[in-house]
């Protein structure tokens, strides 16, 4: 059969040309997307009287018949049509004969793709916000659960001082919480109807581009045609939270890896997100985890990669712009995957609070509250400062803790010293000596998570306001 577009052509295409550039092994993806806006514009274009309304009403009627077949398996996808789009148009003049080919009337493949992604990010942008909150709930049952639990904070990957896990596990719902943030401010962008641009300079027909708006749910459309087909930057935008989304996993990933190890020994993850090794029967490997961490890179590479597609990209469409599909489907395939495992995997983590606690009372991250006690004793803090770290030489060179010296071996470095050391020493008053709004004291930290479960609520208002 003959291209939908083959009236200029005096050749038919080689095939190493249709199989090079058609797009519909991947942009199938937005079959039902791509029926849903044409579903909308030949509404408008009965109720503009730009064809009869009978006709809009056969050729919708045809439109709906596709999409079951679609959701059926039982419409083949064809390379020789190049793309979804035409895909779909073929699959029309099939059901209700020529009055299908006037569903193209007013618009361009430009201006119905870019309908189609904006669609399709849409929806997928709620459903993300959606994951993530679910994997802020799995945290924060586990902050609440351990409120009481102490154990090492780290800088430089060494021991630095005592915190809460509870502590700990909130500054990941604080990261999600921006990530939700910025795929809420996005959403505004993604949410504005390029349909009715045409090819890049609208159309003569009198169209009405806001009833469509208004049909499919957007919020506005483009101001300017040439840059309703050329705009890619809510696809950049979704990208770039999706790669610090993967960014605040990998890091995270990084710690359950580390602290399920047997050097560690501060968690175990479920038999369920673990697997084993085929040739070492003891072995449990945390490979979810380290997929994740492993798959962001992924997810960086979608991002640069349309970033460079779009560098000096002159306006308005060009073919260039059919490769900001792939990276965008793969990116919304991994994010949704990790985060549908993070969340129960979060959920089953069994917290061993003793090995944390040992870890907390063999070293020295209790330090820098003994040079605190010595500054309210009237010690400037740099000679404080420097008592302490003689202590914790004193403490290595002897095989001692800090709370394994003698009141005399304390006073030998510093007459300030007295019974009051070991109570400043306890890794529970050290914890709750830091009531600072935002600190790691229980109080502050019974606060703080009281403001993220409002925070919480608010995004699953928000979600359940934007979904369908």
């Amino acid at each position: 059969m003959s291209k939908l577009w083959g009236g200029r052509f005096t050749k038919p295409t080689n095939q190493l040309v249709e199989e090079y550039t058609a797009s519909i092994l991947f942009d199938k993806e937005l079959a039902e997307e791509d029926i849903q806006g044409s579903l909308a514009h030949v509404a408008m274009l009965g109720k503009c009287g730009i064809i009869p309304e009978a006709d809009a009403a056969t050729i919708a009627e045809g439109l709906n018949k596709v999409l079951a077949r679609i959701k059926a398996g039982q419409l083949e996808f064809t390379v020789g049509d190049e793309d979804i789009h035409m895909n779909i148009e073929k699959a029309l003049l099939a059901e209700v004969g020529p009055v299908g080919g006037k569903l193209h009337t007013g618009r361009s493949r430009n201006d119905q793709v870019a309908t189609d992604m904006h669609l399709y990010l849409r929806k997928r942008t709620v459903e993300i916000a959606g994951l993530l909150h679910k994997l802020q709930e799995a945290l924060l049952a586990q902050a609440e659960a351990n409120l009481d639990t102490i154990l090492p904070g780290y800088t430089h990957l060494q021991r630095a001082q005592p915190i809460l896990l509870a502590h700990h596990l909130l500054a990941y719902v604080s990261m999600l919480e921006r990530d939700i943030s910025r795929f809420q401010d996005s959403y505004k962008r993604v949410n504005v109807l390029p349909l009715g641009a045409g090819a890049l300079a609208g159309t003569t027909f009198p169209i009405d581009r806001h009833f469509v708006a208004e049909r499919l749910g957007f919020a506005g459309v483009y101001e300017n045609s040439l840059d309703a087909v050329s705009d890619r930057d809510f696809i950049v935008e979704f990208l770039a939270g999706a790669s610090l989304v993967m960014t605040h996993l990998s890091r995270l990933s990084e710690e359950l890896v580390l602290w399920s190890s047997t050097e560690f020994g501060f968690i175990e993850l479920d038999d369920a997100f673990c697997t084993g090794s085929s040739i070492m029967p003891q072995k449990k490997n945390p490979d979810v985890p380290e997929l994740v961490r492993g798959k962001t890179g992924r997810v960086y590479g979608n991002l640069f990669g349309l970033l460079t597609v779009l560098k000096a990209l002159p306006l308005a469409y060009n073919k260039d712009l059919q490769e900001d599909k792939e990276g965008m489907f793969d990116t919304v395939r991994t994010l949704e995957g990790a985060l549908q495992l993070f969340a129960p995997m979060i959920s089953t983590m069994k917290v061993r609070t003793e090995r944390m606690r040992q870890a907390v009372n063999r070293d020295f991250s209790n330090a820098t509250d003994i040079a605190d006690y010595l500054v309210t004793k009237g010690l400037p803090f740099r000679q404080a400062h420097e008592v302490i770290g003689r202590l914790v030489l004193y403490g290595i060179q002897h095989d001692k803790f800090l709370l394994d010296l003698t009141l005399d071996e304390f006073r030998d470095l510093s007459e300030l010293f007295d019974e009051e050391i070991y109570a400043v020493l306890q890794p529970e008053h050290v914890v709750n000596a830091r009531k600072v709004y935002g600190g790691t004291a229980r109080i502050q930290v019974e606060a703080a998570l009281g403001r993220a479960k409002q925070n919480a609520a608010a995004t699953a208002e928000w979600i359940a306001g934007h979904e369908g």
